[in-house]
C-alpha cells in the first residue's frame, strides 16, 4: 500500500511540474527510453582517444616531423593500467579514433603495403578520414606491423576486460584516392572494381566520375612541408577519369581547402541532378558498407561514430542499422550531424541512437566560455525549446573533439578552468551521452604549428605529434599523473568527480528537467550569464547552478510555487550539499529562496 501511495505522490509531482513547464513555455525530458537506453540503463560517458596521440611519449614535436622524429602511439601503449585510470575517471566507452588504415606519407612497402602519393596526402601522418583499406588497421599503431590486426583485437579485449566498451570510426561518405583493400575477405568485391567509368553517375557505380578529365592536384600544395623529399612528390597524381571529391566537389580540379585527398562514395543519389535518388534496388555500395560494419562488429566493437552522417542518405542508415541490430542489438550508432532540421529524420527514420549537439548546445556554450558580450544563457534555453520535439536525450554533448579548438588554446578560452560551468551543463542537462577528448581533462592547449594542421588551436589529425599535458599524466607509461602540477591534478579531479557523478546519481542519469530562469528573472545576482535548473526523480533531487560570469556572483535562488508544492517544501528549512565540492548551504525557509555565493566561472550540483 505504501508503494502505491508513493507512486501516486510522484505522479502528482510530475503532473504539477508538467503544468508549470507548459505555463512557462519551458521543456521537460521525455520519460520514455529507447530500446538501446533500456539495455544500457546508464549514462554513456565517452573518452575520445586518438590512438596516435594517446600512448606517444616522444616530446620532440618537430614542425612537419616524421614518425621517427616525433613518435607515434601504439595500440599496445593503451595498457590495462591506462584503461583502469580511464574507468576511474568516470568513462564507460572509449572511442578509439584513427584505427582504420588510411593514406600516409610513411613508407610501409617492406610490409607489403603500397606507398601513397604524397601529393594527395594531407600531413606526413595523413588524415584518419582518408581511408585506404576498410578491412585493415593503421600500421602506424602496431609494434609488429604484420601482426597489426591482432594488436587491435587485443586492445578491444583489454578494454572489455576493464569493464569498458569500444567505439570506433565508420567513415561512410568518402575514401582515400589511393583506396585499395588488400586485406578484404576473399568474397568481397573492392570499391570501384566494377564501375562504368564512362558515366559521371550510375546507381551501380561505387564512385562518381568526371569523364574524359584527368585529376589535378590543387595548385600550391606542398606535401610534407617545403623541404620534404619523396620520389612520388611531383605535383601530379594519375587518376583518369577523375573522381568527385569527398565534400561534393564535382570537378577534376578541387581546391586546396577541399577534401581533395578523398573521393566520394555513391549511395544512389545523383548529386548533380537535384539529389535525385535511385535507391531501388539498393546500389552495390550499400551492401559493401553494411558488410564493413558487420566485419568490425564481429570483432567485438560495441558501436560506431559515423563521420558526416548527413552526407549519406537516411534510407541507407535505416536499412543498415536495422539489419545490423538484428544480430548485434546493443550496437550504438552516433551520427556526426549539424543540421538541426534533420535531427528528427536521422533519429526516427535513420535509426541513430545519438547525434552530435554541436550547432545547439556546443556553439552557445563556446560563446559563453569566450566571454562574448552577446553571449547569453538563453542559448541554453533555446536548446530545451528544441527538445520539445522529443530528441534531447539522443544528443551527444561535448566541449572538445578532434574537429574543435581546444578549450585552453589561444583560439578559445585560454584557461581550462573557464570550462567548468559549461562542462557541468554539458554533462547534466539531459540523460544523453557526454564526451571528452584526450587531454581535455588536464588542459591540453594545442600550442604551436604542427605541420599541415597549422597553429589553429586544434590538436592536429594530420601530423605526428605529442600532447604535452597528456604526456604529463601518462608519466612515462605509468598513467598516474605523476608529472602534473597541483592545478592540473585539481582540474582532472573535477572532471573525474563530474563524470562519475552523472553515472551514479539517478537524478542526473534518469531524471526529468525543470528550468528555473523564469522564476529567477528578478532574483538577486541573476543575469544573462547565470543558468539554473532542477534534475529530479522520485528519490533524488538536485539543483544545478552555472555561473559563466568572470566575476563572483551573490545569488538568491527561488523555487516557484509549483515546485514547492510538488516537492512539499513550503516553509521548510532545507540543507543543500554541493556534490562537486562537498560545500553545504542552508536556508531557514525555502519560500524565501537559497542564498549562496558563486565564484567566477563556477558551477554547483546541489542535492537537497
Amino acid at each position: 500500500m505504501k508503494n502505491v501511495i508513493k507512486i501516486a505522490v510522484f505522479l502528482v509531482l510530475v503532473t504539477g511540474l508538467c503544468a508549470c513547464v507548459r505555463k512557462n513555455n519551458l521543456q521537460m525530458l521525455d520519460p520514455n527510453q529507447t530500446t538501446s537506453e533500456k539495455l544500457e540503463n546508464r549514462k554513456i560517458v565517452i573518452y575520445q582517444a586518438l590512438v596516435r596521440y594517446f600512448g606517444n611519449q616522444n616530446t620532440t614535436n618537430k614542425f612537419y616531423g616524421s614518425m621517427a622524429e616525433n613518435g607515434v602511439g601504439k595500440f599496445n601503449d593503451i595498457s590495462d593500467q591506462a584503461l583502469k585510470e580511464l574507468k576511474k575517471l568516470g568513462v564507460n566507452y572509449v572511442w578509439y579514433t584513427g584505427v582504420i588504415e588510411h593514406a600516409t606519407m610513411s613508407d610501409y612497402s617492406k610490409s607489403g603495403i603500397k606507398n601513397d602519393d604524397p601529393d594527395i596526402v594531407k600531413g606526413k601522418a595523413g588524415s584518419p578520414y582518408a581511408i585506404k583499406d576498410y578491412y585493415d588497421v593503421d600500421p602506424d599503431l602496431a609494434v609488429d606491423v604484420p601482426n597489426r590486426m591482432a594488436e587491435y583485437e587485443n586492445l578491444i579485449k583489454r578494454t572489455h576486460d576493464q569493464g569498458l566498451k569500444v567505439l570506433m570510426d565508420f567513415i561512410p561518405n568518402h575514401v582515400a584516392r589511393t583506396y585499395h583493400s588488400d586485406a578484404k575477405p576473399t568474397n568481397v568485391i573492392d570499391l570501384g572494381a566494377q564501375d562504368d567509368k564512362s558515366k559521371s553517375f550510375d546507381p551501380n557505380n561505387d564512385f562518381y566520375y568526371i569523364p574524359n578529365q584527368h585529376f589535378v592536384v590543387p595548385t600550391g600544395y606542398q606535401p610534407g612541408g617545403g623541404g620534404y623529399e619523396n620520389p612520388l612528390k611531383d605535383g601530379k597524381f594519375d587518376e583518369f577519369p577523375a573522381k568527385a571529391t569527398g565534400n561534393n566537389v564535382f570537378s577534376a580540379s578541387p581546391k586546396l581547402d577541399d577534401w581533395f585527398e578523398t573521393i566520394k562514395l555513391n549511395y544512389g543519389v545523383d548529386v548533380q541532378q537535384n539529389n535525385t535518388k535511385h535507391l531501388v534496388p539498393h546500389p552495390p555500395v550499400w551492401k559493401k558498407m553494411r558488410d564493413i560494419l558487420a566485419f568490425w562488429a564481429s570483432k567485438g566493437v560495441d558501436g560506431f561514430r559515423c563521420d558526416v552522417a548527413e552526407m549519406v542518405p537516411v534510407e541507407f542508415w535505416n536499412w543498415a542499422i536495422s539489419d545490423l541490430k538484428k544480430k548485434y542489438p546493443n550496437l550504438v550508432f552516433i551520427g556526426e550531424a549539424y543540421d538541426r532540421n534533420e535531427y528528427k529524420n536521422f533519429l526516427l527514420n535513420g535509426k541513430f541512437d545519438y547525434l552530435y549537439d554541436k550547432v545547439g548546445l556546443y556553439d552557445g556554450l563556446k560563446r559563453l566560455m569566450m566571454n562574448d558580450e552577446k553571449a547569453t544563457v538563453k542559448d541554453i534555453s533555446f536548446v530545451w525549446q528544441q527538445e520539445s520535439k522529443g530528441f534531447g536525450q539522443h544528443m551527444l554533448r561535448f566541449l572538445e573533439n578532434h574537429d574543435e579548438t581546444r578549450i585552453a588554446s589561444k583560439a578559445f578560452a585560454t584557461n581550462p578552468w573557464y570550462a567548468v560551468p559549461a562542462m557541468v551543463v554539458t554533462a547534466t542537462l539531459s540523460t544523453g551521452p557526454v564526451m571528452i577528448y584526450n587531454g581535455q581533462e588536464v588542459g591540453e592547449p594545442a600550442n604551436g604549428a604542427e605541420g599541415f594542421g597549422g597553429d589553429d588551436g586544434r590538436s592536429t589529425i594530420f601530423d605526428y605529434w605529442g600532447l604535452p599535458q597528456h604526456q604529463k599524466w601518462m608519466n612515462n607509461g605509468l598513467f598516474d599523473g605523476g608529472k602534473l602540477n597541483a592545478d592540473e591534478k585539481r582540474l582532472r579531479e573535477f572532471y573525474s568527480k563530474l563524470l562519475n557523478l552523472v553515472q551514479q546519481n539517478e537524478a542526473l542519469n534518469q531524471g526529468a528537467f525543470y528550468e528555473l530562469l523564469q522564476a529567477n528573472k528578478n532574483s538577486a545576482g541573476f543575469n544573462d550569464k547565470v543558468y539554473a535548473y532542477l534534475r529530479y526523480t522520485e528519490n533524488k533531487q538536485v539543483l544545478i547552478i552555472a555561473n559563466f560570469n568572470r566575476s563572483e556572483s551573490q545569488l538568491q535562488v527561488k523555487f516557484p510555487k509549483d515546485v514547492l508544492d510538488a516537492f512539499h517544501l513550503n516553509g521548510k528549512s532545507l540543507s543543500f550539499k554541493d556534490l562537486l565540492s562537498g560545500t553545504e548551504f542552508k536556508t531557514d525557509n525555502i519560500d524565501n529562496g537559497l542564498q549562496l555565493k558563486m565564484p567566477a566561472t563556477s558551477a554547483a550540483i546541489l542535492e537537497f
